[in-house]
């Protein structure tokens, strides 16, 4: 049994210093089974080492951010290369303009762009100038794609809606992805109301045929903005976004997460006739974009310029989706031979997996998710998803499935005997949720 007691000492402090015990609510402790929450010292590629010693094959990649591994020399390089020249000036920096210009090139639907430090106020940004645009105050959201925001128009509508005024989650309804018919339901309900759509590309399920072409009908129709999340999908799915690959035309797009690998940069892009409202307009009101002290930084900005590079030298895109099918192949194989396939199942493209841990009943399951994180860290594999990197070499994938089928007769213990036989703690909690 490894030991994390070093870890443990470390939250128990934190715990006390930082609400929740972290500055991300998907990195607490409560995500993970009790006593069992590593804290990070470093990583290097696929593989992170916590503050006992313990080294982990880790997936999820800092929330999926870091597609090419942790520490990856060339973009560290051009990092490197930009802060010898200072950080922060009173004035713009050339770089603006060759990152601008090379991300426009990029995305298929974008004219102009507006960099930010995170996905939050990328999209919280969109929805302003949708507002604006539209001159109407509602925004559609899918109800099935779990986070947009940290601002009030999204989080008024989670069960972590304390201190945000009641009237703003009215401004905020929900319609179901890949079903047509229910946004067109939420259209005829506030007709004339909706200033914008928003949802990722994909998530677990792909989009039906057509789905996207319909959506963009319907918008049209309906006189509402289209505004795709590619935080997650742009630089996972590929260097152009899920976009590219669907053939989506969004009025308004967001990218973050892989910008820069993990380093922290989002942007905005989309139609010049909507982004121009955030700039000099003498024809419209003009509205407050983004504005950040810490905006647009050059090392930044050079590690947005190195991503693109690597995923254009290197087809990345490609390989995250064939490391990921092998790691499909090799974790499905096993379950098959254990006899588990309607308990353990991934889900999702094979570039972002993700896992569903289902009781004896096959209602999916906090407490058989426990186990299997537990059995995973005992194991030497951090995986809240299975979402790869590039850097996950052979050897990873290999261990990481031997992992899973080592833990699949625990599993099947569980089934048989309950689930308190094998889980040694509380089980794990939902990151939004309204106590506890």
């Amino acid at each position: 049994m490894r030991s994390l007691a070093a870890s443990a000492a470390h939250t128990s402090a934190v715990e006390k210093l930082i609400p929740g015990g972290a500055h991300t609510y998907a990195k607490g402790s409560d995500q993970y089974p009790a006593g069992m929450a590593p804290v990070i010292e470093r990583g290097a590629g696929c593989r992170v080492w916590d503050l006992d010693g313990n080294e982990y094959v880790e997936f999820g990649n800092g929330l999926r951010s870091t597609t090419l591994g942790h520490g990856f020399e060339p973009v560290l390089a051009a990092v490197h290369a930009s802060l010898d020249d200072g950080v922060n000036f009173v004035r713009p920096h050339r770089m603006e303009r060759q990152a601008a210009e090379r991300l426009i090139g990029l995305i298929p639907s974008a004219e102009m762009v507006k960099f930010g430090l995170n996905g939050s106020d990328s999209t919280t940004a969109a929805v302003r100038l949708a507002r604006a645009f539209t001159n109407r105050d509602m925004v559609a959201v899918c109800r099935q794609h779990p986070f947009f925001a940290t601002d009030d128009w999204f989080i008024a509508t989670t069960p972590m809606s304390a201190g945000i005024p009641k009237p703003v989650a009215r401004l905020t309804v929900e319609f179901s992805y890949n079903d047509l018919r229910d946004l067109e339901r939420v259209f005829d309900t506030f007709p004339g109301q909706i200033a914008a759509v928003v949802l990722e590309a994909e998530t677990v399920d792909p989009p039906a045929d057509g789905y996207f072409a319909g959506l963009r009908g319907l918008c049209d129709k309906h006189g509402a903005l289209l505004i795709l999340d590619e935080i997650i999908t742009g630089f996972r799915w590929h260097e152009r976004g899920a976009q590219f690959i669907y053939g989506i035309e969004p009025d308004l797009s967001v990218f973050g997460k892989g910008l820069a690998n993990g380093f922290p940069l989002s942007a905005l892009a989309g139609r010049r006739e909507v982004m121009r409202l955030g700039g000099f307009v003498a024809d419209a009101e003009r509205v407050f974009l983004l504005s950040q002290t810490a905006g647009a930084q050059p090392w930044a900005l050079a590690a947005m310029l190195a991503v693109i590079d690597a995923y254009e030298r290197d087809q990345i895109a490609d390989r995250l989706h064939r490391i990921g099918r092998d790691l499909r192949l090799g974790i499905e194989q096993a379950v098959t031979a254990a006899g588990l396939s309607q308990y353990f199942q991934l889900r999702g493209r094979d570039c972002n997996l993700t896992y569903v841990a289902r009781d004896g009943r096959g209602q999916p399951s906090q407490e058989y998710r426990t186990l299997v994180l537990q059995e995973l860290i005992a194991r030497g594999v951090l995986a809240p998803s299975f979402a790869v990197s590039a850097a996950h070499d052979a050897a990873a994938i290999a261990h990481t499935v031997d992992a899973v089928t080592a833990l699949l007769p625990a599993y099947q213990r569980a089934l048989e005997r309950g689930i308190t036989d094998v889980l040694r703690g509380r089980p794990v909690r939902p990151a939004l949720r309204a106590r506890g």
